[in-house]
């Protein structure tokens, strides 16, 4: 059995697993953002670490329009087409066609909401911040803004499973704690628009990944994404001010839980056993169907032996 068949035989099984698949992502350096660089750079760190499947960075961001200044202006934003992403599908491309027969292989997909924060900055002000207050103010002018970046992203997502990949991991923000006073905005604009490309990749592929993004701050209630798809769910066990369990999270969705590490801690700055006795410790008491990860995209310069040997960890555990 390869490593494609284990971890497809995780979704479909619902008794506990005797192997431990494990995964580990980062950005690689900019050189490597394209072409065949980005293709090799992506195998060849697949095959050192001996991760369970691939994940493609995605490393194509929407470009800034400076003509956004208020909440009407967000009726300008294009539709981009297929040139527009070429680049990226050229890097997926390329992967599925060295790797798909021996794992999975799934593509990062930003939210639309992460994706329009792209188009926008003012002053020291990031685009998220930008795009937030102009939803905040006049949500129903930004909506075509949000409509816009939905139809490319869909376009993107329909041309990578033309491509032959096996899902994606989809990434959502917008409803972090304190981001909107109003949780309504989260539900009204926000929400829609994750769920399209995703309902999108779960209808096309086998193996999606929602990924409850904390990058931009913590979440105290994780019940707008019970109804989110994606095979497995992976996010931060931080929620509000307590700790919860992979096991809590596995039940609260009703799916195979994947994570267990913080992408800054010991996966990062751990000596050999320090990471062995972590990764036991997690899988201890991590729930019957389970992928070992962190909770985000760790450090690009953590050190990949640091990862290969949390992989072998989990990969020997009970054997």
């Amino acid at each position: 059995m390869n490593r494609r068949d284990r971890v497809l035989e995780l979704l479909s099984s619902e008794r506990k697993q005797s192997y431990i698949p494990a995964a580990f992502f980062l950005h690689f350096d900019e050189s490597c953002h394209r072409g065949q660089a980005a293709v090799d750079k992506h195998l060849e760190y697949f095959r050192y670490t001996g991760m369970d499947f691939v994940k493609i960075q995605y490393e194509l961001t929407f470009p800034i329009m400076p003509e956004i200044r208020r909440p009407a202006d967000w009726a300008r934003v294009p539709r981009y087409g297929r040139d527009f992403f070429a680049a990226q599908l050229e890097v997926v491309g390329g992967i599925v066609e060295r790797v798909k027969n021996e794992a999975l292989v799934v593509v990062t997909l930003y939210s639309p909401f992460m994706c329009a924060g792209q188009l926008v900055r003012r002053g020291e002000k990031g685009g998220l911040e930008v795009l937030t207050e102009h939803l905040r103010e006049s949500p129903d002018e930004v909506k075509p803004g949000l409509e816009a970046v939905t139809e490319s992203l869909l376009l993107f997502v329909r041309e990578c499973v033309k491509l032959g990949v096996d899902g994606f991991y989809t990434s959502t923000q917008g409803g972090e704690q304190g981001r909107f006073d109003d949780p309504g905005l989260f539900l009204e604009y926000i929400k829609p628009f994750d769920l399209l490309p995703m309902e999108e990749a779960s209808r096309s592929c086998p193996f999606n990944i929602l990924h409850i993004c904390d990058y931009h701050g913590g979440y105290d209630d994780l019940s707008p994404y019970l109804d989110y798809p994606g095979q497995v769910v992976n996010s931060s066990l931080q929620l509000a001010s307590r700790q919860i369990s992979g096991r809590e999270i596995s039940r609260l969705f009703g799916r195979p839980y994947m994570g267990g590490m913080e992408r800054h801690g010991v996966i990062v700055t751990g000596s050999e056993a320090e990471i062995r006795r972590a990764v036991r410790e997690v899988i201890a008491g991590a729930p019957e169907r389970f992928i070992l990860a962190a909770d985000c995209t760790v450090p690009s310069h953590t050190a990949w032996d640091n990862i290969r040997i949390a992989i072998d960890t989990a990969h020997r555990y009970g054997g």
